[in-house]
């Protein structure tokens, strides 16, 4: 379905992206729209995690519509993706992540996004992570209109996007800088897949 699409990449690079396995932590504004653009872009299998349900006040930001309120937010992401792709594979679990399940999850994808609220939650996640040895793409500053220029920060295993400093419960998030700053996690996904390494652009 996709092919035509995914002429763009060589016959090499599509056989790595649907062999591939990113694993996504939390399905809302940054999870949702990282997973559509990464399963556009042909990555064969995402393991999402996120314990929650579809709210009206989601639909501002996040990958969903008026007939997902209620539902289990990786159901509803699920159904999604396997509309755009059925060839995909998608792990949907509805868990809310703690630090004892974290380890034990991390093992299961080559790749993780960080897409969390809150800041300790992030720190947790990240942090083990780190420890485990696992890429990982996190994001801080994204709230509000304008303002700060996103951009990309590497350190070794630990990638973070954003503007670095607007915090969200000051600046509501809305879905333009929510957007950006998924699509910036999900470009340094793919550059970490095909490349083996992301660059640091500062």
């Amino acid at each position: 379905m996709l092919n035509g699409v995914l002429s763009s990449f060589t016959a090499e690079q599509r056989a790595r992206l649907a062999s591939a396995r990113v694993g996504i932590a939390g399905a809302g504004g940054l999870g949702s729209n990282a997973a559509m653009m990464l399963a556009r872009s042909g990555v064969g299998h995402l393991l999402i995690i996120d314990g929650d349900r579809v709210e009206p006040s989601n639909l501002n930001r996040q990958h969903y519509f008026p007939a997902h309120v209620g539902r289990p937010k990786v159901e509803a992401l699920s159904e999604q993706l396997l509309s755009l792709n059925p060839d995909m594979e998608i792990d949907a679990r509805p868990l809310w992540l703690n630090a004892e399940n974290i380890p034990v999850l991390l093992q299961e994808a080559e790749l993780w996004i960080e897409a969390l609220d809150g800041a300790e939650n992030k720190a947790l996640f990240a942090s083990s992570a780190m420890a485990a040895r696992k890429p990982v793409i996190c994001a801080s500053g994204m709230g509000g209109f304008g303002g700060y220029a996103m951009k990309r920060r590497r350190m070794g295993l630990l990638t973070v996007v954003g503007d670095m400093k607007t915090d969200v419960a000051a600046h509501p998030p809305l879905a333009p800088r929510v957007m950006q700053c998924a699509a910036m996690q999900a470009d340094a996904a793919l550059e970490w897949l095909l490349t083996g390494t992301i660059k640091d652009l500062l």
